[in-house]
């Protein structure tokens, strides 16, 4: 069977999935997240409300953390009148800069967010360098 495409109806449902029937923006597919850096400290929120803590899971591989979480779907035999919170198994990579320690990273949970701090790297961190002169007097100089 030949069917024909209309491109503006497929525009038109992209729209509709993209911006909601309201024109305002739908809800993102991914957990929302906040990232900022404080001092020595990368810090990283994602939203997760009314997901099991036991479900979460944090994978790094080299600079890439990889966060995996679920929220188990309703029963069946339900008769739902609005169903907006995304159901399932969600997942997001974040890539990291060279300059974090992916060995020190500290993860927690509370309150539908799940909260990472990831440590600035020594190697990356400002520091001196001796510096030798002609006549072998070492003076410090910034990096």
């Amino acid at each position: 069977m030949l069917m024909r495409t209309d491109p503006f109806r497929e525009l038109d449902r992209l729209t509709q999935q993209m911006l909601g029937t309201n024109g305002t923006l739908a809800r993102p597919a991914v957990m929302p997240m906040d990232a900022w850096r404080n001092g020595d400290i990368f810090h990283v929120e994602l939203d997760l409300p009314g997901v099991n803590p036991d479900t979460i899971e944090l994978d790094v591989e080299r600079n890439v953390v990889t966060i995996k979480a679920e929220r188990p779907s309703r029963d069946n035999d339900v008769e739902l009148i609005a169903a907006e919170q995304p159901r399932g198994v969600f997942s997001r990579q974040l890539i990291l800069g060279d300059n974090l320690d992916t060995e020190q990273i500290d993860a927690s949970y509370d309150a539908g967010v799940l909260t990472l701090q990831i440590p600035v790297a020594e190697r990356a961190k400002p520091r001196r360098i001796s510096v030798a002169t002609n006549e072998h007097q070492r003076q410090a100089i910034s990096a």
